[in-house]
């Protein structure tokens, strides 16, 4: 079978959902067959084993997570400052409440993590990848601080935040972060929903 990307993607797509409704107990090769409606088979033919498929993911995940080039250009050739690093929190935020399904298989990933080591080096990888990315960038942007004290603390916080946007998921709820009165990021209200 050829392996396309669009097919990878629609069966990563349907790995997450399956992985954020059932759990990492629940994802098998036949319950992603299932969800992406395709023929028994296809999911092991694209990754032979489940952790292919984890790694498989954890790639997509990273993918839907990251700012889109609209997100990147909106941002290029602003200021440094303050705001733009509470616009860039602001927009993490949105990321990971706008995609539930993301949000909670990433968090079921890590408790997967805490029981196999396999797992839990590949989300290292990812995470130390993601982590190199914010230095460069924001070497390349000028952000005083320190090149990679501000994306520490941003990974520190990314973390924090989307345990909360789980949280808020859970409850079934969206998260919005609002401005404050004094122009920096406020706290999450519930939307409901």
């Amino acid at each position: 079978m050829a392996r396309n990307e669009e097919r990878r993607r629609a069966l990563t797509d349907a790995g997450l959902t399956v992985l954020s409704r059932e759990g990492a107990r629940g994802l098998t090769h036949r319950a992603v067959d299932r969800e992406a409606g395709v023929p028994t088979g296809t999911t092991s033919n694209y990754f032979r084993t489940r952790d292919a498929l984890i790694g498989a993911l954890v790639t997509r995940i990273g993918e839907r997570l990251a700012p889109t080039e609209d997100d990147i250009a909106a941002r290029a050739g602003q200021v440094p400052d303050a705001r733009l690093f509470a616009a860039y929190m602001r927009d993490i935020v949105r990321r990971l409440t706008d995609d539930r399904d993301v949000t909670i298989a990433l968090f079921e990933l890590r408790l997967e993590a805490t029981r196999r080591p396999a797992v839990a080096e590949l989300l290292d990888a990812w995470r130390q990848s993601g982590f190199e990315g914010d230095v460069a960038f924001n070497e390349a942007a000028g952000f005083v601080g320190g090149a990679r004290d501000r994306p520490r603390g941003l990974h520190g916080a990314a973390d924090r935040l989307g345990g909360m946007a789980v949280a808020l998921h859970s409850a079934g709820r969206s998260a919005a972060v609002t401005r404050s009165h004094d122009g920096k990021t406020g706290g999450f209200r519930s939307d409901g929903g």
